[in-house]
């Protein structure tokens, strides 16, 4: 596969599956990283300004407590922000999602409330002396651009793209599998880390040699019979197996349809 200027630019994370199947994700560049973080930095400073706003009368009968107190709530504020959004959007803030940005784990799949409170507890060693002068460093220096809150929570920040869902998706509505109720409902109960690997498998299996697909989609096809204690039907082959589990998981006939699934890279 061709490298394209903006993997170039910013570097790649290669993930290696146990079945030694590479899966690629352009690493986000220290401006767009900086330029999300500032975003960030003005909401959560009005957000923290519309708190104290609040506690007014408080602040003018004891300005010297109101003065910690306005510290204290500031680095809640921080702290909360990073953390509720990038456990509740997958690995994102408002920052990184008008930039296009999301954290991942090292592995590949979405990050969880773990690794979004150790990333962000980090930040204020990140940050000294001002303006993330330790954090930017330690980017630069880590062949994957990780601060010191990414290392510590293993986590990386990628250039998120929108990838066009393979028509092969849209083509299988017309199999029996998607109109049972147990196939369906069993595909849904899959775990969030299981959908991530199927649909990014699916997204991704035109960029895979036809060796690697292969045996990509041989294993995935097996270990999908034993998480959802199913045969397949022997007409379909592995990968056919696997696109039919990823059209289940599509919200709707009209999402598949319409147009296009977010997918980081």
């Amino acid at each position: 596969m061709t490298d394209t200027p903006d993997t170039l630019l910013d570097g790649t994370h290669t993930v290696l599956t146990p079945e030694y199947v590479e899966f690629r994700f352009t690493l986000a560049g220290l401006y767009s990283r900086f330029l999300a973080w500032l975003l960030d930095a003005i909401i959560v400073m009005f957000g923290t300004g519309a708190i104290l706003t609040g506690l007014s009368l408080m602040m003018i009968a004891f300005p010297g407590f109101a003065s910690a107190l306005g510290f204290v709530i500031y680095f809640l504020v921080d702290w909360g922000y990073g953390i509720a959004l990038e456990t509740a959007w997958s690995g994102q803030t408002v920052g990184k999602r008008v930039m296009g940005l999301r954290v991942i784990q090292q592995s590949g799949v979405r990050i969880g409330f773990y690794h979004a409170a150790l990333r962000n507890l980090a930040r204020p060693v990140d940050k000294l002396p001002f303006f993330y002068m330790v954090g930017g460093v330690t980017a630069l220096l880590s062949g994957s651009h990780q601060r010191l809150g990414d290392m510590l929570a293993g986590t990386v920040v990628v250039r998120e793209r929108r990838l066009k869902a393979p028509s092969a998706i849209g083509a299988t509505a017309g199999e029996g599998l998607l109109a049972d109720p147990l196939f369906v409902s069993r595909v849904k109960r899959l775990s969030a880390e299981t959908r991530e690997v199927v649909l990014s498998a699916v997204l991704r299996r035109e960029e895979l040699r036809m060796e690697a697909r292969l045996r990509l989609f041989s294993a995935l096809g097996t270990k999908l019979q034993e998480l959802l204690s199913m045969e397949k039907p022997a007409h379909l082959s592995d990968e056919k197996w696997t696109l039919l589990v990823a059209a289940a998981l599509l919200p709707s006939p009209g999402a598949q349809a319409s147009g296009r699934t977010r997918a980081v890279a």
